[in-house]
């Protein structure tokens, strides 16, 4: 048997097995020895002989006797298997082994001639202790002539036998890190199988409305751990099923792991799924419930059963009793639902690890075992024998539910599920009904049972018999939209009229109080200049009295060599000097006399008697000044950063060396110049970012509004992506968008190294790069799922929708902008794409024309003061889908031919919101008003050409304007002017080239027409060539 055994865990395990042993508790008291044989039968999966047998070596050792005595342990086994156990018998040199009973080894014979070994083994019990009383494991009966034989021989003593089975199972239930590890795999795989196989299933075969037998799918799903792709890497031989797949519908249900999966048709209400995945002998279990449309007392009593579910993983605690566990949640259930008392599962679960049940360790109301830290035990909360008074038919009158996960004891705090399936209503339900598809199955109900068939829509797609008016329903949807907002915009803006922004004035920065604290330097005696580092002061002559400037006062300064002379020109800021935007009212006294420029002028030329040349004074004045003003402005920037950042909590470290992290990602953007890798760890209320320099970045669960994954299929990297609420500062600026990642295969590509299509060193790199890319996924997954369970789901990460996906170009490159749940993003380009749906007002689509292969989206904000965002060079074959997908989020859009002046819109609603709604609000974009709106037809279209047109103009403006928000009150004197005096601003050269053609046709009718009346007039008449009309 050329197979290693772990020595260090089997000496480990040993020692804790006698130590247990010697305290003599429970049944181990007044044992003298403990006798436990392994025979041969395939049909016992579980027993108590071979768990302990795979807890001590590893593997199952068939027809083998062990006999432990208080000195020694004695193996009676095949030759092979002796020689495996010569590792553990040769204790020489191993630190380990100190304590640990020597080992005999007694080769057993195929013939009858082992009477020998036998006598050998009863001497041993006979000398251990009082050699009367021995531990056996009375369940435990092997067939086979050698177990009879051995049987037969040790009954001929008359020893007194004691079942040890439940000390031993305390003795071994509580796991080592290395155990913990298989169980966590086994949990794993369990998860990975029911979320992309069973459940996806399930799924398919609802919406596909097929007929499936309980036990065909049970089938299905035990040939699903054979293929490697929901394995999470692990080896198939090492995984096999704990029980068949249990899978119960239509009224059937007994909630116990005993039960088998029926030859019924699954039918679609609850759907129980229970499944248990053993890796390397370790054992786990998932309990899951899939609801097909549950009335609103099933999800009632599920998300009841889901409470206490919590309370129960709560109370799991190192040192409690399991009586005291179940009576906790039996007492909940007594006071908040007495009726259900009689419909819950018996016990609430019970003790796993090489065995599935640990049948001493169950959660009922009579065991008086005490929890340890360690201990895996699998709950299970269930009701069975449910009645749902509002079914109409026979399968959907009764119902159970049951939900179940695997769970680690901690020393504090509640247990750790290993099995982290998601399993809220919103997870677990599968909704196919909406209001009018009910409405028509009212109406359509007598016809549908004639046809015997089930009013079901499962799952459709809009490919429905009603395609046809899908662009219809779209646009019903649309003007109901369009009310609801200008209402809800008119109300909001008046509400927040009067709440004007406060325009802060420009910092006076103040040199010195008073002239006595101007410094005593020989300079300013000698008329010259000087540059106070301490207060950032320079002292300059003016009319021969030393005057101080503060550094803040000077805009720039520049020094030049003329012929003799040095010439320092000292630029100054004043009213009317370029400083940006709205410099009139950022002055402490704007009235007040300025000084523009100073120059002053030295000779380069060396007066006699002097050391160095009067122009010295002017350079080093040149270079401290410039130096002094780079510390000041660098200064001011980090103050203008951190103005507005919102203090944080402090992040409340958890110092279990379980905590969910990842390990090697890059953090954008960088802390330093350099980018720098680092691990990410999830705490009690954030997470920790340190760089292996020892940079540290905190992100409190608190401050994050959107959490997002961005999985590396068909990118270069894999990224955690978070979008704060409120600002954070790192690296010396503010952020409010952080990412983790890290990088997948290769960025970059030699290209001048020769390829080959089966060049076996590419196709190999392709291998591990796909190799890389399941494991990088899976292990972003795990430190998600793990995140989610630790917040209790109040953090939770959004997968952006890939087919969803367009492309467009938010800044300056083109990237793909995939929708989440709630929002609109890009994560993979810097800098990344983030838009919060519940913060858009409406999104309008420029420059829609059947010509042009791209258009333009502008998403405008709630926020009037917020600048909108806008999306260029959109592919028109994605104009549907996104239409699609915005009045599914319920968000209004319109859109036009035109490019439109943003700036100039949103100054002239903030600045008359009443009149803007009063007006029709947003109806303006729309192209094709009806109705009530016809009457606001000439205001609206005058507000259009006199406002909203734009100019080049504007164009440039609004480009220097980009960093702006809208609420700036004052504009530039170019704003004041009309934006619509150039009538053909705006216009295209196709809508250019139509109107030529026009008149073309237009000179052509008249000239036809001309020809005509002068035939009628008479040949006489000479006809005058016809006019041209001008453009």
């Amino acid at each position: 048997m050329a197979v290693n055994l772990d020595k260090d865990a089997y000496y480990r395990r040993i020692k804790r097995f006698y130590s247990n042993w010697k305290k003599g508790e429970d049944e181990y008291a007044g044992v003298d020895a403990i006798v436990v044989s392994v025979g041969v039968d395939e049909e016992v999966v579980y027993a108590k002989s071979t768990a302990l047998q795979t807890w001590l070596f590893g593997y199952e050792l068939t027809d083998t006797i062990m006999v432990f005595c208080e000195d020694k342990i004695v193996f009676m086994a095949s030759k092979k298997k002796v020689e495996f156990l010569k590792q553990i018998a040769n204790t020489k040199g191993n630190e380990n082994a100190n304590g640990v009973p020597a080992i005999v080894l007694l080769v057993r014979e195929k013939n009858e001639s082992n009477k020998a070994s036998f006598e050998k083994m009863i001497e041993g019990i006979k000398g251990s202790r009082n050699g009367k009383k021995i531990g056996v494991f009375s369940k435990d009966k092997f067939p086979g002539e050698f177990m009879k034989s051995w049987n037969d021989c040790l009954n001929k003593e008359d020893f007194e036998k004691v079942d040890i089975s439940a000390a031993v199972a305390y003795t071994i239930a509580v796991k080592e890190d290395s155990e913990m590890n298989l169980m966590k795999k086994a949990a794993g795989i369990t998860t990975e199988v029911f979320n992309k196989f069973f459940k996806e299933k399930v799924m398919e075969i609802v919406d596909q409305d097929e007929k499936i037998r309980h036990s065909k799918l049970a089938e299905l799903v035990e040939k699903a751990i054979e293929e490697k792709k929901y394995l999470s890497g692990a080896d198939p031989s090492m995984v096999e099923m704990c029980y068949p797949p249990i899978i119960q519908s239509g009224g059937t249900y007994n909630l116990k792991f005993s039960v088998v999966s029926d030859k019924n048709p699954m039918h679609f209400g609850a759907i129980t799924c229970a499944m248990g995945i053993r890796y390397k002998s370790y054992c786990s279990n998932l309990v899951r419930t899939l609801m097909v449309d549950p009335t609103p007392e099933m999800q009632e009593n599920y998300n009841f059963l889901l409470n206490l579910e919590e309370l129960l993983l709560k109370e799991l605690k190192h040192g409690a009793k399991i009586c005291d566990v179940y009576n906790t949640v039996m007492n909940t259930v007594k006071k908040e639902k007495p009726d259900l008392m009689s419909r819950i599962t018996k016990n609430l679960g019970f003790a796993m690890g090489i065995e599935f049940r640990e049948g001493s360790l169950v959660i009922n109301s009579k065991n008086q075992y005490k929890l340890k830290k360690g201990m895996v035990f699998s709950i299970n909360v269930g009701l069975s024998e449910m009645v749902n008074n509002s079914a109409k038919k026979t399968e959907d009158k009764v119902y159970a539910v049951f939900i179940g996960d695997t769970a680690i004891v901690n020393e504090e705090g509640p247990a750790t599920v290993l099995t982290p399936v998601k399993k809220k209503v919103k997870n677990i339900g599968i909704f196919l009904k909406n209001e009018d598809e009910e409405e028509e199955e009212e109406e359509n109900n007598e016809a549908e049972n004639l046809l015997e068939k089930g009013a079901r829509a499962a799952l459709l797609t809009e490919r429905t018999r009603n395609e046809m008016t899908a662009e219809e329903k779209r646009r019903t949807h649309q003007k109901e939209l369009a009310n609801q907002l200008n209402a809800e915009a008119k109300r909001r803006l008046t509400e927040q009229k009067g709440e004007q922004a406060i325009q802060k004035a420009r910092k006076s920065n103040v040199s010195y109080k008073n002239a006595s604290l101007l410094p005593k330097e020989p300079e300013i005696r000698e008329i010259k200049l000087y540059i106070d580092k301490k207060y950032e002061t320079v002292i300059m002559p003016v009319f021969g009295i030393a005057t101080p400037f503060h550094i803040a006062t000077i805009k720039n300064i520049s020094m030049s060599v003329e012929g003799d002379y040095t010439y320092l020109r000292i630029n100054f800021y004043c009213p009317g000097s370029a400083l940006g935007r709205n410099e009139g009212n950022i002055f402490p006294n704007p009235d007040a006399i300025f000084v523009k420029e100073i120059t002053y002028r030295a000779s380069n030329l060396k007066v006699p008697g002097e050391q160095t040349v009067p122009a010295t004074n002017l350079q080093n004045a040149f270079r401290i000044i410039k130096e002094v003003q780079k510390r000041y402005k660098t200064r001011e920037a980090e103050e203008k950063e951190k103005e507005g950042i919102v203090k944080q909590d402090s992040l409340v470290i958890n110092m279990n060396r379980s905590n969910p992290k990842l390990k090697d990602l890059y953090i954008r953007p960088n802390i330093a110049q350099k980018r720098m890798q680092g691990s990410l760890e999830a705490h009690v209320n954030g997470f920790r970012f340190t760089s292996v320099r020892g940079d540290k970045v905190d992100i409190l669960y608190n401050n994050i509004k959107h959490a997002i994954f961005q999985p590396c299929d068909g990118e270069m990297i894999i990224v955690l992506h978070f979008h704060l609420k409120n600002a954070i500062m790192f690296g010396k600026k503010r952020h409010t968008d952080v990412q983790f990642y890290t990088e997948v295969g290769e960025i970059t590509t030699d290209l001048g190294k020769h390829q080959h299509m089966h060049d076996r060193d590419d196709l190999y790199a392709e291998q591990l790069e796909r190799e890389m890319r399941h494991k990088l996924k899976t292990a972003f997954k795990n430190f998600i799922e793990k995140v989610e369970s630790l917040t209790k789901d109040e953090l939770e990460f959004e997968v952006p929708f890939r087919e969803l996906g367009f492309s467009g170009a938010p800044y300056r490159s083109t990237c793909l902008l995939q929708p989440t749940s709630s929002s609109l993003v890009n994560t993979t380009e810097w800098p990344p794409f983030v838009v919060t749906l519940d913060e858009v007002e409406l999104v309008h689509f420029e420059r829609v024309q059947f010509h042009l292969k791209n258009f333009d989206m502008v998403i405008i904000y709630k926020d009037y003061s917020k600048k909108v965002t806008m999306i260029n060079a959109i592919p028109v074959a994605s104009l549907d889908p996104i239409k699609e997908w915005l009045n599914s989020c319920d968000i209004k859009y319109t859109e036009g031919v035109q490019s439109l002046n943003w700036t100039k819109i949103m100054k002239t609603i903030l600045d008359d919101p009443e009149g803007f709604f009063e007006q029709g609000g947003w109806s303006f974009l729309e192209p094709d008003s009806e109705g009530s709106e016809a009457e606001n037809e000439g205001s609206e279209s005058e507000i259009e050409d006199e406002t909203f047109r734009p100019s080049d103009d504007d164009d440039e403006e609004e480009e220097e304007d980009s960093d702006e928000d809208y609420s700036s009150v004052s504009e530039d004197s170019e704003y004041s002017a009309s934006l619509g005096s150039d009538e053909e601003s705006g216009k295209d050269w196709d809508e250019l080239e139509e109107e030529a053609r026009k008149a073309d046709r237009e000179s052509r009718y008249e000239e036809e027409e001309e020809q005509k009346h002068n035939k009628r007039k008479g040949s006489g008449q000479s006809s005058a060539p016809p006019k041209k009309k001008k453009k």
